[in-house]
């Protein structure tokens, strides 16, 4: 496995290689969820391909200082893991070596990052196709691999990508769950364990206000099991369209209850779908990944 921590490094390493690239853009702190997204390129780029992972910690998506501060950044464990899941290169830029200090160029979307975390984040989605992007032009490849557990930053990404014809698949990997229903993510780890106790329950209440009937009914029960708790904090609660993002007054397509809860300083996000004229079972609450597998 090849280490870049500069695009120059990363054009070094690439250049003499014609085989396809797949790329699994990452912030670093890996958890199993990132593991499956890795373990999906291998499957993707095959014996004869490339697995390209970048651990980029993205400052121009962060709308909060003490976010990006606190953001965990355990550098010998993720380059270890990667070594163990076959990838063949990992980029891991500076800051510095990714933005010039005078760069005056972004990429914004204007429909589907307007709501959810683009409300409540602003310049959070100009950050992320910024990045992602850059990404793209700086790898070479071909397809790339993201988690569903960020769905408005998937469909943000598929659109960019839609609209200014970059040639890159992009693949989407279920969300990966711990046992109780949790969505792995590298913020987990920075909550008490009263507050980790508690999180689930953003699950159990998605899940149980999908299964009613009305958009109103869906909201209210979602916001009540969640505000029971002292220690969680709703950012915001949608209901929106699966493919447009936009809220919805009734479920006649393919919908999306979509929560970011704060625990403390900590901002937890996660979303069920829910099919027009069909439920989702109470009970799936998602199966834990084991490390390595």
């Amino acid at each position: 496995m090849k280490v870049a921590d500069t695009g120059s490094a990363l054009r070094e390493i690439l250049k003499n290689s014609s085989a396809p690239r797949v790329l699994v853009p990452t912030m670093g702190a890996f958890h199993p969820g990132h593991l499956s997204l890795m373990h999906r390129a291998r499957e993707i780029a095959g014996p004869g391909g490339s697995v390209v992972v970048s651990i980029f910690v993205n400052p121009i998506q962060f709308d909060r200082a003490a976010d990006l501060a606190a953001y965990p950044r355990p550098m010998a464990r993720d380059l270890a893991a990667c070594e163990i899941a076959g990838v063949d290169v990992v980029f891991a830029p500076t800051a510095e070596s990714m933005y010039f200090p005078d760069r005056s160029v972004t990429i914004t979307e204007n429909l589907l990052s307007r709501g959810l975390c683009g409300a409540a984040r602003p310049g959070h989605f100009d950050g992320v196709c910024t990045v992602v992007l850059k990404l793209f032009l700086l790898t070479g490849c071909a397809a790339a691999v993201f988690g569903k557990k960020d769905f408005q930053q998937l469909a943000v990404v598929r659109r960019m990508v839609r609209d200014l014809n970059v040639p890159v698949e992009i693949v989407a990997c279920p969300t990966v769950r711990e046992a109780d229903g949790l969505a792995m993510s590298s913020r987990n780890t920075r909550l008490t364990p009263v507050q980790r106790a508690d999180a689930p329950r953003i699950r159990r209440a998605l899940l149980a206000a999908a299964a009613l009937d009305t958009p109103a009914e869906i909201i209210a029960s979602a916001r009540a099991a969640i505000d029971t708790s002292p220690l969680a904090r709703i950012d915001y609660l949608a209901l929106v369209d699966a493919e447009t993002l936009q809220p919805v007054a009734e479920i006649h397509r393919p919908a999306i209850l979509a929560t970011a809860v704060f625990y403390g300083e900590v901002r937890l996000i996660d979303h069920v779908t829910i099919p027009a004229g069909q439920p989702p079972r109470k009970g799936d609450i998602g199966s834990p990944l084991p490390l390595g597998s």
